[in-house]
């Protein structure tokens, strides 16, 4: 196994000003599990075809172990990658597809039909090697384009969105099947999707790409509690993060008719009168008192035990972004009723309005 290193390397596509990939930094572990998320055009695509070599360094390197592969053809970097679309020979049998590049590496007959078998049985496809694609599922086909990964034994995964054609249900069973793999082979392995719930439930780290820039790179759970701009704490999240501008005041900032207490040495470093104030639905509480931000109820979404209730602040225009709230799924407030709201203590997200960057720790 080995790490991989991402050293400013860069991408800029021909007749371009902004990079796709601006000096991108980023350290993956051996054997660790890294998603690479964003919005469609924020880079995380071609991120990955730089690391397999398919898309060329304008400047900076990547780094695979010790060994520096900027310079060095797809073939000769011993990685594996499963693509979107599963790309398997449709007149090849299953067992055939899985051991196409031992085959064309040479390796002898009696060691791809062991290694085949051997990978057969991890991803539960022993009694399909048999059958051709087209008598297979879309998630058995997507694991037979990880068996053809498996057996090459490389050093690194690289995984394209490759759930982003199976349907909802089996993109969640198929992905706990991709982690729990992934953790048994210690492979090192980078992942791409746009979906964040996919990338905080799969990957021991998060990087967020927008607009070819690393936001931040954590945990999920460091990144969901500490997300360290406006753009990440959107993102991140679903449903996502309320994120209003509030004044502030010598008391702290105000959240519709309330106060919400301020650490005045978290703004030290904004001279602004105002601030943005993120909130997750979940953190809030229904203010019986009047005190907080007034939202009139435009839809109620029921989970059963949960509700979440979508609305305007009053006041708002039409165009403005929802504001979301997560409430009692038995006794949730109705279509048109307006109900004030405020965030529970300690869940106050503060940013600077002007850049967007986190105020605080």
């Amino acid at each position: 196994m080995a790490t991989v290193t991402y050293d400013h390397a860069s991408r800029i596509y021909p007749g371009q000003e902004w990079p796709a990939v601006n000096e991108l930094n980023i350290e993956v572990g051996d054997g660790e599990f890294l998603v690479l998320v964003g919005p469609s055009g924020s880079g995380k695509s071609t991120a990955l075809r730089m690391l397999a070599g398919l898309e060329e360094i304008d400047a900076g390197r990547i780094l695979i172990g010790e060994r520096d592969v900027t310079d060095v053809p797809p073939k000769d970097r011993d990685i594996a990658m499963v693509f979107q679309n599963y790309a398997l020979y449709p007149h090849m049998t299953v067992a055939d597809n899985m051991g196409f590049a031992l085959k064309i590496a040479g390796t002898p007959k009696a060691e791809i039909r062991q290694r085949v078998e051997d990978a057969a049985a991890i991803l539960d496809l022993t009694e399909y090697l048999d059958r051709k694609p087209k008598a297979l599922s879309g998630g058995q086909r997507q694991r037979v384009a990880m068996g053809r990964a498996i057996v090459r034994s490389p050093q690194v995964f690289l995984m394209d969105e490759p759930l982003s054609n199976l349907d909802a249900k089996l993109r969640v069973s198929t992905r706990t099947q991709i982690a729990s793999l992934q953790r048994r082979l210690g492979v090192t392995t980078v992942y791409v999707t746009h979906d964040q719930t996919e990338a905080m439930t799969m990957g021991d780290r998060v990087a967020v790409l927008d607009r070819g820039v690393l936001q931040q790179i954590d945990t999920p759970r460091r990144m969901y509690d500490h997300p360290n701009n406006v753009f990440v704490a959107g993102f991140i999240g679903s449903p996502a993060m309320n994120l209003v501008e509030e004044q502030l005041t010598d008391q702290g900032a105000r959240f519709g008719d309330a106060i919400l207490p301020v650490d005045r040495t978290t703004l030290s470093g904004t001279d602004e009168k105002t601030v943005t104030v993120g909130v997750r639905p979940e953190d809030l509480d229904i203010a019986t008192d009047g005190q907080g931000i007034p939202v009139e109820v435009d839809v109620v979404e029921e989970l059963g035990a949960d509700a979440f209730i979508y609305g305007r602040r009053a006041g708002a225009e039409e165009t403005d972004k929802p504001f979301i709230a997560r409430v009692d799924g038995r006794r949730p407030p109705q279509k048109g009723e307006t109900v004030h709201f405020r965030p529970k203590e300690n869940h106050v997200h503060l940013f600077d309005t002007k850049t967007g960057e986190r105020l605080g720790d």
